[in-house]
């Protein structure tokens, strides 16, 4: 009981920064939906997208050659139009790859210095406080006084 009256400012410390996080994690994961459907959007366009020669336009592959890579090739998509834009699709799954690792350190640092920064400042400046705070409620020591005399 002693303890839960003393530490009094550590359970409001603890009370504070759990609902601060709240408004932060709905933040966050307002970004990472926000960021990924627009990353999801570029791949998926990225991936659909063929380049074809002159020669591959007149055999018609365009006609077999639309989707993603896989679709392409079940529906016959001839082995060197999906050679030849291989490594642009290759690229693009790189860029999103790239992409979720950078939001990923992008959330990480913002959740470190919007939640774990603060909650440490608090709870910083929450020990100060009450170590001023029980050094102002002791008496002064009497022992140093008496050698004196």
């Amino acid at each position: 009981m002693a303890w839960r009256h003393k530490n009094r400012w550590f359970r409001r410390w603890l009370l504070v920064i759990v609902f601060w996080l709240v408004p932060v994690m709905i933040v966050a994961v307002r970004e990472i939906q926000e960021e990924m459907a627009y990353n999801r959007a570029d791949l998926q366009a990225a991936l659909t997208t063929w380049t074809f020669t002159d020669a591959e336009r007149a055999a018609g592959a365009p006609a077999r050659c639309r989707g993603l890579p896989d679709a392409a090739r079940a529906a016959g998509c001839p082995p060197s139009v999906l050679a030849a834009n291989a490594p642009r699709h290759q690229t693009a799954l790189d860029e999103y790859a790239v992409r979720r690792a950078t939001l990923a350190r992008y959330l990480w640092h913002a959740f470190v210095g919007y939640w774990v920064v603060p909650a440490a400042a608090l709870l910083a400046i929450g020990v100060v406080l009450g170590g001023v705070k029980r050094a102002l409620r002791r008496p002064p020591a009497t022992g140093a006084a008496h050698e004196h005399h």
